[in-house]
Formats: C-alpha cells, structure tokens, sequence
C-alpha cells in the first residue's frame, strides 16, 4: 500500500517500545491520563479501564510477547470485582470489556473471556429505555441526582459489544438494542451540516426529547470534536455491523463535517466551535480516534470516497506521530501529546490520555493491515 511507508513502521516499533518500557511501572494498573509525564492510575470502575490492556493486546497480536498478554490477562482479572459488583456499571460497559474479554475472546478463545463478554454485554442491555430507545448513560454521582434521561454519542462505541453478544450468543435481541439506540443516535444527535451533540436529554417515562446540553463542548450548539470522533467510528461499525445504509450516510456526513474543519496541522481543536481564541487547545485523542474509524470507514466505501477517508487518516496519524508524538523524551509515559479530557470541568487539558494512545496504535495497525480489531 503507497501510503504505508517507513514512517508507520517506525511509529509502530516505538510505541510498542515505549508501551513495553511503560508496563514496567503500570504494570496490570489503569492509566488514563498523564499529569507531570506520569499516567494517573485509575480506579477500575472508571471508563477509561479498558485502554490499556486493549492496547497491550494490539501489540501482543503482532510481537508475540508474551509479557503484555500476561498482563492484558491481569487487568481483564482485575476487572471481574467491577463487574460482579454491579454497582459501578453505566454504559461505557462496551469500552470495558470490548477491549478486555472480547479481546482476549478473540485472539485466544478464552472461555472465561466469553462468559465474561456476555455478562457484560447483558448488563449494557439492561440500560436500554424502551420509551425513548435509547441506552442510558451514566448512574447518579451524587446523592439525589438525576439522570436516568441522558444519552450521549460516546455510547455508539459500546454498541460493538451488543452486536458482538448476538453474534456469539445466535440470539438478536442485543443487536435489536444497539440499532434501536443508533437509530435514536440518527434522528437526535446528527445535525444536518454533520457536526453533533455529546448529551440529548430524554423525559425517561415517555421517551420525549427534553434538549441538548453542551457536556464536554464548549455549548450545546457547538462541535465537540472528539464527540464527532465517536459519531464516526460508531457510525461506520453500525454499517459494518448491519449493513444498514443510514449508518453509513450519516457516518459519511459526519466524517465531512470533520475532515473539513481540521486546522493546518490536520489535528482537530477540541471544539470546532469554540471561541476562536480557544481553538489552538487541540484534542489529539478525537484525531486518534477518528483517523481509525476513517480507515474503517474508506474500507467500506469506493472509488474517491475511499481515497479521500484515506488520506484524511494518514495525514491525521502522521501528524500526531511527528509533531505530538512524545518518542524522544523519557521523562513522558504518554505516547501522545495535548490531548483534552474535559475543558468545561478544566480537568486533564494538554496532556496525554490513554484512550488517545490506543486509538494512535489501532489506527497504525489498520494501516499496516493487522488485526484482529476488537470492534468488529
């Protein structure tokens, strides 16, 4: 392939050099962003668990070592007490265990893995608002709070997990959730110039749509970038999935809107809509993750479409490689720089996130045509 040249295989062998020098400290922990050069370990309740095993897996399948099987295998183990103590569940379940059971599931056959797929995958189902079609996201985080309405786009990544269970299981009602959720996800969060929403608030007893808040945008009526990243990636894996043309047009719309508005550098601003002196804070984590789900998405599209989904990708991967990539200093645990975690919170701006690191990898390995990819 023309554009798979030497630069993805160097950014390929120092990422899996710079992971193998990390597991030292990290170890079976939960990174999930880097404050200081050193990623925070997280609880393994919290969203972002299943980044790095999923990325220790991803080089696993292609180096052998069986250092970083061993220890994908032990945050996997580690996750169990999450999962069986219910409690700390919301819809980011896929993300977990998509990138944990599902993984090791499909690079070894793990039975273990598979059952705990499939429990996971029934607890995401059990999220699902018949009323308002739609999975809910988040449980309470304080005390009288309520949010049993709320809905957000990152939530089209943890369909993979659904789709994946009726496959396994032969049974298609965890399909019949996802696409009645992405469906939801195409008539309330898409607007029609391609950008999208992060939060859509539902009336939780009737399914009416109450409105649209700004959540880790800038406003309600703004671009979140990383939010769009979610839209395409979750978009194409629904088409993938289904086969269903209107996942792929709205994916197209969104990859459009998104490719469109990329700055010079080709890594997008954290919102796209920001206030114009606050659009040089970039995301590179919404750049990681968008260029996978482009190379996806020009897999599943033809002639200059292809082409252009593409080239879009790789000039967002080699970028993030050459003027973020943090390759040459040791005093940094993060493959990639300037990511941005939530600016309205004003937490983990600027620095590496893990998610972005996973993303960086899986966008190379779809380039030098590896897999498996845990999605599919």
């Amino acid at each position: 392939m023309e554009m798979v040249n030497a630069w993805v295989d160097e950014a390929w062998q120092r990422s899996l050099d710079k992971t193998l020098r990390n597991t030292t400290r990290i170890g079976s922990g939960f990174p999930h962003a880097s404050q200081d050069g050193v990623y925070q370990l997280a609880e393994p309740a919290w969203w972002t668990a299943g980044f790095w095993p999923g990325q220790l897996w991803l080089l696993y399948a292609q180096s052998g070592k069986e250092e970083l099987r061993a220890l994908a295998e032990a945050c996997e183990a580690k996750l169990d007490e999450v999962l069986d103590g219910y409690v700390w569940l919301d819809h980011d379940i896929g993300f977990m265990w998509t990138l944990t059971s599902v993984a090791n599931y499909k690079l070894t056959g793990s039975e273990a893995s598979r059952i705990r797929g499939l429990k996971a995958a029934n607890y995401l189902a059990a999220r699902f608002n018949v009323k308002g079609q739609y999975i809910r996201a988040w449980n309470p985080w304080s005390e009288g709070e309520r949010n049993e309405g709320w809905a957000i786009i990152d939530c089209c990544m943890n369909m993979p997990l659904l789709f994946w269970a009726s496959r396994i299981s032969g049974d298609p009602r965890y399909a019949h959730i996802a696409e009645a959720h992405l469906d939801t996800v195409l008539k309330h969060f898409i607007r029609a110039d391609g950008s999208v929403y992060h939060i859509v608030i539902f009336d939780p007893h009737t399914g009416e749509r109450r409105k649209a808040v700004g959540g880790q945008g800038y406003a309600p009526e703004s671009a979140w970038s990383r939010g769009a990243a979610w839209a395409i990636y979750g978009l194409t894996l629904a088409y993938h999935h289904t086969g269903k043309d209107e996942y792929y047009q709205a994916a197209t719309r969104v990859a459009n809107f998104f490719l469109s508005r990329l700055p010079e550098d080709q890594v997008p601003a954290w919102d796209f809509r920001a206030p114009e002196e606050l659009r040089s804070l970039r995301d590179t984590s919404a750049g990681s993750c968008a260029a996978s789900g482009l190379l996806l998405l020009a897999d599943k599209s033809e002639g200059g479409d292809a082409e252009a989904y593409r080239a879009g990708a790789v000039r967002i991967l080699k970028s993030l490689y050459e003027n973020y990539g943090a390759w040459d200093r040791p005093d940094e645990e993060g493959l990639i720089l300037s990511g941005t975690s939530n600016y309205p919170q004003g937490t983990n701006i600027d620095v590496p996130l893990i998610y972005g690191d996973f993303y960086f990898v899986e966008g190379l390995a779809r380039l030098k045509g590896y897999g498996p990819f845990y999605w599919e």
